[in-house]
C-alpha cells in the first residue's frame, strides 16, 4: 500500500477552509484514479513542530499509482485548487507503507 499524506497548515479563516474543503477540494481528491481511500484527521493534536489545521492520508496500491494520479488530469485539477484555500501552506509526502 502507498500513502498520499497531505498536512495543511492552519488558515486565515477555518471555517472558510472547512467549506473549501468539503464542497470542492474533497470531491476533486475522490475522482484521483487509483485511489482506494481517503481518512481525515479528526481531533488533530500538534505535539511538535509547525501548527497543523488539518492531515490527509490517501491511500493508494502503489507509488506508481500514486505518481500517475498526480500526474492525471484530476491531480492537476486537485493540485490547482490549493491556492484557492491552502493559505496556511501545504506538504505533500508519498511513501510505500510496510509492517513493522
Amino acid at each position: 500500500m502507498a500513502i498520499l499524506l497531505v498536512l495543511y497548515g492552519r488558515p486565515a479563516d477555518p471555517a472558510a477552509f472547512d467549506r473549501h474543503y468539503a464542497a470542492t477540494h474533497l470531491p476533486l481528491v475522490r475522482k484521483l484514479p487509483g485511489l482506494v481511500s481517503v481518512r481525515l484527521s479528526d481531533g488533530l493534536d500538534v505535539l511538535s513542530g509547525d501548527d497543523l489545521y488539518q492531515v490527509v492520508r490517501l491511500e493508494f496500491p502503489s507509488l506508481a499509482d500514486v505518481k500517475a494520479a498526480l500526474g492525471s488530469p484530476e491531480g492537476a485539477a486537485a493540485a490547482g485548487d490549493l491556492a484557492v484555500f491552502a493559505d496556511g501552506g501545504v506538504q505533500i509526502v508519498a511513501f510505500d507503507e510496510r509492517a513493522a
